[in-house]
C-alpha cells in the first residue's frame, strides 16, 4: 500500500492514465539531472510512485544514496515543472532514500548495510582525516555511519573527534563493547582501549586477532555505512579485515607525489587480489593556495590521483587542498566538516562522500566473503 493510500485512504487515491503518467515522467526527466549520477530521475529509476489524490498530483522520488543535501532542490525543481500539468490543482513531491545493503557480512555485523575500507599505501597522506570527514559528510546527508579505527599501532580517530582522554567503551555481558558515540557517529578504536603512552608491541597474529575482536564484538547496531580507517600498507591487519568482512568496496587516499603513488598501487593490487571493488581514488593535499598572495601551487605534483584511477579503471572521486584550516581543526578535535560546514573544503568532502555512496549502491559488487590463499613461489 502506498504512502498516500495509508494517509489519505484507499478510495481517494488512484493511478494516472497512461498518457498522464507518460507526461509526468517526461516532465520529471527534463526537470532535474542528478549531479552525482549524471542522469535524470527517470533514467536512474528514482521515480517510486505517481498517484492522484482528488485534484492533487502526488510524486514520490526515492534515491539509493543519502540525499538530504539535494532533497530541497529536487522538490523545488519537480514542483515547478509539474505545475504545468493539466487536470490538477496542486502538486506534492516527496523525496526519500533507501540505501541498498551489500550482501555477505557475517552475523556479527549483519546489521551494517555497507562496509567501506578507506586505505592508503603509506602513512602521512591524510587518510584518517579524510575518513572522519567523509563519515560526517554522510551523516549530514542523512545516513547512519560508524568508523572502525583499524590502525592499532597509531590510532587517530579519538584525537580527530575530540574524545576526552580516559574515555573507554562500555561493556555488555563481559564480551561486547558499545561504540563511542560522538557527533552522531559511532566509533571504535584501540585508542579508547589504552592510553596514548601505551606501546602496542604485538606481532602479526595477536594484532590480527585483536582487530577481529574489535570488528565482531562491537555493538554497531543499524548502520548504513561503516568506514574502516585502515592501517598503512598491506600487512596482517589489512588481510584480517578482508578475511573477516565482506567489504562493499575500497577507497584509496593518496597525494599526487610519485613515491606515494608507488605504495598506493600495492594497496589497490591487494584489494583486487581479494576481490574487493575499488570505489575510487581521493587525491589529498593536491593544491595549496597562499593566503597572502593567492598563488596556487601543486606542492606534491599534479594529476597523480587521476592517473592511477585510470590505470585501474576507476575514477577520481575528488581532489582536496593542502589547507591550514583542515589541519588546524583536526588538531583541535573538531573536524572541518563540523567547524566550517559551509566552507569550500567541507563542500568538497560532501561531494566526494556522495559520489562514494553512489558507487557503493551500483550493482556488480561481490556477494560473498573473499578467500585468501598464500602460495610459495
Amino acid at each position: 500500500m502506498s504512502f498516500w493510500k495509508k494517509v489519505l485512504g484507499i478510495a481517494e487515491v488512484s493511478p494516472l492514465s497512461e498518457p498522464e503518467r507518460f507526461e509526468v515522467e517526461r516532465l520529471i526527466a527534463g526537470a532535474y539531472i542528478d549531479p552525482s549520477l549524471g542522469l535524470d530521475l527517470k533514467s536512474s529509476n528514482s521515480i517510486k510512485r505517481i498517484e492522484r489524490y482528488k485534484m492533487q498530483l502526488n510524486v514520490c522520488i526515492e534515491l539509493n544514496y543519502p540525499g538530504a543535501s539535494v532533497q530541497a532542490d529536487i522538490v523545488s525543481s519537480l514542483t515547478l515543472a509539474l505545475q504545468t500539468m493539466k487536470g490538477f490543482d496542486s502538486v506534492d513531491v516527496s523525496v526519500s532514500w533507501t540505501i541498498p545493503a551489500h550482501k555477505g557480512q557475517r552475523d556479527e555485523v549483519s546489521r551494517i548495510k555497507n562496509i567501506i575500507a578507506v586505505s592508503s599505501g603509506k602513512g602521512g597522506v591524510g587518510k584518517s582525516t579524510t575518513t572522519v570527514n567523509l563519515a560526517l559528510a554522510l551523516i549530514a546527508d542523512g545516513a547512519r555511519v560508524g568508523i572502525l579505527d583499524a590502525d592499532l599501532y597509531g590510532p587517530s580517530q579519538p584525537k580527530l573527534l575530540g574524545i576526552p582522554d580516559g574515555t573507554t567503551p562500555e561493556t555488555r555481558d563481559m564480551r561486547f563493547y558499545a561504540p563511542i558515540e560522538v557527533h552522531g557517529l559511532k566509533m571504535m578504536s584501540m585508542g579508547v582501549m589504552v592510553t596514548e603512552k601505551t606501546p602496542l608491541m604485538w606481532r602479526g597474529p595477536v594484532a590480527s586477532e585483536t582487530i577481529q575482536q574489535l570488528i565482531t564484538q562491537t555493538l554497531w547496531g543499524d548502520l548504513d555505512y561503516l568506514l574502516i580507517d585502515m592501517p598503512p600498507g598491506t600487512g596482517d591487519i589489512a588481510i584480517s579485515v578482508a578475511q573477516t568482512l565482506a567489504i562493499a568496496g575500497a577507497v584509496v587516499v593518496t597525494t599526487p607525489q610519485d613515491i606515494a603513488l608507488l605504495d598506493v598501487k600495492k594497496g589497490i593490487e591487494m584489494f583486487q587480489a581479494v576481490n574487493i571493488p575499488l570505489l575510487g581514488v581521493i587525491e589529498n593535499m593536491a593544491i595549496h593556495t597562499c593566503q597572502n598572495c593567492g598563488l596556487t601551487e601543486h606542492v606534491f605534483g599534479q594529476g597523480g590521483g587521476e592517473g592511477i584511477a585510470k590505470v585501474y579503471q576507476s575514477e577520481l572521486l575528488g581532489s582536496l587542498p593542502l589547507a591550514l584550516s583542515i589541519r588546524k581543526y583536526s588538531d583541535e578535535g573538531l573536524p572541518i566538516l563540523l567547524a566550517e560546514p559551509d566552507s569550500d573544503e567541507s563542500l568538497l568532502y560532501k561531494q566526494i562522500a556522495r559520489r562514494m555512496a553512489v558507487n557503493v549502491a551500483q550493482p556488480g559488487v561481490i556477494t560473498a566473503l573473499p578467500k585468501i590463499t598464500f602460495v610459495d613461489d
